[in-house]
């Protein structure tokens, strides 16, 4: 074994779980029909692969070496927990290379059939969401953490504990019956967007797996839009991700710095996604059942029709986030009301909105709602409050042209104040 081999077998070890785990975890488990036992399988399997590929070479394809060796571990598993035709028709399942073709599957997409799984009515509804991005996507426990706003160690004892529940309670593969994908629908949805918004964070999309993760989220919603085509949600929130794709050129100048949405050139915006979006939202508003990504949607719409006419509809969207934040409950969207009042009332209104939010915990170590909290203090003329929001705003933020704006904004604070 050499350095330079088991320096390449590591590597292709990393690419394949970062851009195929979730696909080979619902590769397995659609044949196991035992989610948790395809996810521990291909652990092993991956384990196997960092030693023996060092010692005999990467195999020309690692993806399908994978799978072998993780479908044997699940006929091991199974041979030692059952016994009769059960477990020999269950073997024959996972052996066969063909069975994926044994004929018309309801949901013609591996890793959307896992998410509804996922989305069982025995695991509790605050993990089903981060347990498919765990299971199918492949995200790790913090970047869960991240998106749903609590702590890193938090998440990981959840997803933890829901796999055990899985395992004890018998939690086996079962696609539901459309009967019960609506009742399903919504932890899919939340998973999906949770999914671009992570592709979608990586704003110079040079990243091919972030870009990836954008461009799969939209398509995934695309798909289910087509298996439930009078769900206004799913078109809901289509027409969001949309809106947020069709500005991915105006996000960064010439230079690469960062350009809030405010000030983004309209010009550069992809006019076709927006027609799209638009067309998505207003069927979803003829149905006539309001929703979460509805609402989100058409706060989006507000924006893009700034380049029709040239301003942005504030009171419009502080109506949009009063109805949202009445659905949701969420303190980002609080946050972002309080930013909407603040500009069609003044700051100090924004501002004295804000200061109910200061002790939740979830926002803390959330960036925007310090880069908020900055503008509206200098806004209302408390300076030396706006540069410490803008100190810590600066702390959180990880993206480096957005902490050069957020250093600018800074900055500027200062000469105006006169002070250093």
């Amino acid at each position: 074994m050499t350095l330079e081999g088991a320096i390449r077998a590591r590597a292709t070890a990393e690419s394949v779980a970062r851009h195929s785990y979730g696909k080979l975890v619902a590769f397995l488990a659609a044949r196991s029909r035992d989610v948790a036992a395809a996810e521990d399988a291909l652990s092993e399997a991956f384990a196997a692969a960092l030693q023996k590929w060092p010692q005999e070479g990467v195999p020309d394809k690692p993806e399908a070496w994978l799978l072998v060796v993780a479908r044997r571990r699940l006929i091991d598993a199974h041979r030692r927990r059952q016994h009769g035709q059960h477990v020999l028709d269950q073997l024959g399942l996972l052996f066969d290379p063909m069975a994926e073709d044994a004929g018309p599957r309801p949901i013609p997409d591996e890793r959307l059939a896992l998410m509804f799984v996922c989305a069982h009515p025995a695991i509790d509804r605050s993990v089903r969401a981060p347990l498919m991005l765990q299971t199918i996507l492949g995200f790790d426990a913090a970047t869960i953490a991240q998106a749903f706003l609590v702590p890193a160690a938090t998440m990981s004892q959840r997803l933890v504990r829901a796999k055990n529940k899985i395992r004890q309670a018998g939690i086996a593969f079962r696609i539901p019956q459309r009967s019960e994908w609506v009742g399903r629908l919504g932890d899919v949805l939340d998973a999906l967007y949770a999914n671009f918004t992570e592709g979608w964070s990586c704003p110079t999309m040079d990243d091919p797996r972030r870009q990836n993760l954008a461009e799969e989220g939209i398509w995934l919603a695309r798909l289910i839009a087509s298996l439930l085509p009078d769900e206004p949600e799913v078109l809901g929130l289509l027409a969001l991700m949309l809106h947020a794709a069709a500005r991915r050129n105006a996000r960064r100048d010439a230079q690469g710095d960062y350009v809030p949405l405010e000030l983004q050139d309209c010009r550069l915006w992809d006019e076709e996604a927006i027609q799209e979006a638009e067309s998505h939202l207003l069927q979803a508003s003829r149905l006539q059942a309001p929703g979460r990504f509805q609402l989100e949607a058409a706060v989006q719409s507000v924006h893009a029709a700034r380049r029709l006419t040239g301003r942005t509809d504030w009171p419009a969207l502080a109506l949009l986030y009063d109805a949202l934040l009445a659905i949701s409950g969420s303190p980002v969207v609080a946050m972002n009301r309080a930013v909407a009042k603040a500009r069609v009332a003044g700051a100090e209104v924004g501002l004295a909105e804000l200061d109910e939010l200061k002790h939740d915990s979830r926002l803390q170590h959330y960036q925007p709602y310090w880069a908020a909290r900055a503008e509206l203090l200098a806004g209302a003329g408390h300076l030396s409050e706006a540069r410490a929001a803008f100190s810590k705003a600066i702390e959180l933020e990880e993206d480096l042209a957005v902490r050069r704006f957020l250093l600018g904004r800074a900055a500027r604070l200062c000469d105006a104040d006169g002070s250093a």
